[in-house]
């Protein structure tokens, strides 16, 4: 379970924040050039036991992906699923995910200066919804969704302070660290610990980025302690 903000302006270009959720026992790397050789010019932050990104971004190509985890209808023994690892790199580096996918339920967020858009899959369709203009949310099920309470909580709170600004990383970084006044099992809460609900993830870090034909710029920022602000 992650959370993604975007604000996508018109005519082009998206400003996001992006809050990782991970088992803190699962090693990870900070971001980085992780694949000189397959991607030589990503980066992103790395799972080391699947090789693969949670986040990634291609400086040359002008494109960030970023992975969210969803509930599927997969009918595959979990010997024969393929990791999502792969999604983020391959999305950057211009090749999108085909149905049909040996994976687990997912959604990912393509950026380009021009364009967002949310690929979802759930284990047997795979479909696409444009990000439109403006300021919206996603997390484990769709853009926007009123049923996701972290969404129907503070999706309004960020509308209302548009990433138009230059100081618009610290006006979404202090309404994060709001958010971060709940609980961390409140399902409400952006800053998790979602092991009450069943899995065994916490809120690790977040990211903000811009991205634009001038290029992509990006900051990472890790949490004092798992699914704590401070």
């Amino acid at each position: 379970m992650c959370t993604v903000v975007i604000d996508v302006a018109e005519p082009g270009g998206s400003r996001l924040l992006a809050v990782r959720d991970e088992d803190p026992d699962r090693a990870w790397d900070s971001l980085g050039p992780w694949w000189p050789q397959q991607y030589p010019a990503v980066s992103g932050i790395r799972d080391r036991r699947a090789g693969g990104a949670w986040l990634a971004v291609d400086t040359e190509a002008h494109r960030l992906a970023v992975l969210l985890n969803r509930a599927d209808v997969l009918d595959l023994p979990e010997d024969q699923v393929r990791t999502r690892g792969t999604l983020a790199l391959e999305s950057v580096a211009g090749r999108s995910p085909e149905a049909p996918l040996a994976m687990h339920g997912f959604n990912l967020l393509e950026v380009t200066p021009d364009a967002a858009r949310v690929l979802s899959w759930d284990g047997e369709t795979l479909t696409e919804t444009p990000v439109p203009h403006g300021v919206h949310m996603i997390a484990h099920d769709g853009l926007d969704d009123p049923a996701t309470a972290r969404i129907a909580r503070w999706l309004p709170e960020f509308q209302a302070r548009p990433a138009r600004t230059d100081d618009w990383e610290q006006s979404w970084v202090d309404l994060l660290a709001a958010s971060a006044e709940l609980d961390p099992t409140d399902d409400a809460a952006i800053i998790r610990d979602n092991r009450p609900h069943g899995y065994p993830t916490q809120s690790l870090l977040y990211c903000v980025a811009d991205i634009g034909h001038h290029g992509v710029t990006i900051d990472e920022s890790n949490l004092s302690a798992p699914g704590h602000w401070g």
